[in-house]
Parts: C-alpha cells; structure tokens; sequence
C-alpha cells in the first residue's frame, strides 16, 4: 500500500525536476544552433512516438489501422486540412474493417 505512495511522490519530484530544472539553470538564450534544433523538434517527436502505435493497434486489424496511417500521412502531405485526414482515415478503417468482416 505503501509503496504507490513512494511511487507517486518519486514521478511527481522527477515532473517537478524536469519543469524547473531547465528554469533555474539556463537563464541566457541557448546559441547553439545543434542545441535549439534539438530542443525545437522534441515535442513534435513526443508527439509521433505517442500517436503512430496507438493508429495501427486501436482497430481491430493491423493491417486496418497500416492503410489509416499510410492514407492519413498522403493526404496531409497533400495539404489536406486535419479534419479532413482525421475525416479519411476513419473512412479508410472503416471500409477495410468491413471488407475483412466480409471475407
């Protein structure tokens, strides 16, 4: 029982080290250029790391949620608005879902 509270106040200090760490230690803008690509593309990356498992697994089939990801990925390099890939993706799982159901 114990042990969830020991759990719980050890993520809760490593969030609040990582929220006021960067605050307290770097007060002057970071020149370097490797350093602010980095730091500017760390979200965007987060972001994917988190999304593209959870597109292939939460259908039924694999290969569903594959073709989603591959369309969805198209039609926003096309310049598809984000409704309107959120809008085929789901399309796309849909019908695949069905015609798998079919066979």
């Amino acid at each position: 029982m114990y042990k969830a509270y020991i759990y719980i106040a050890i993520m809760a200090l490593t969030i609040f080290l990582i929220r006021v760490l960067p605050l307290t230690l770097i007060r002057k803008k970071i020149k370097n250029k490797t350093l602010r690509s980095f730091l500017f593309y760390v979200p965007y990356v987060t972001l994917s790391v988190m999304t593209f498992p959870a597109i292939i697994y939460a259908t039924n089939n694999i290969w569903s949620g594959v073709a989603a990801l591959v369309a969805g990925v198209m039609l926003a390099y096309k310049g598809v608005s984000l409704l309107g890939v959120a809008v085929s993706s789901c399309a796309v799982v849909f019908v695949i879902e069905l015609i798998i159901k079919l066979m």
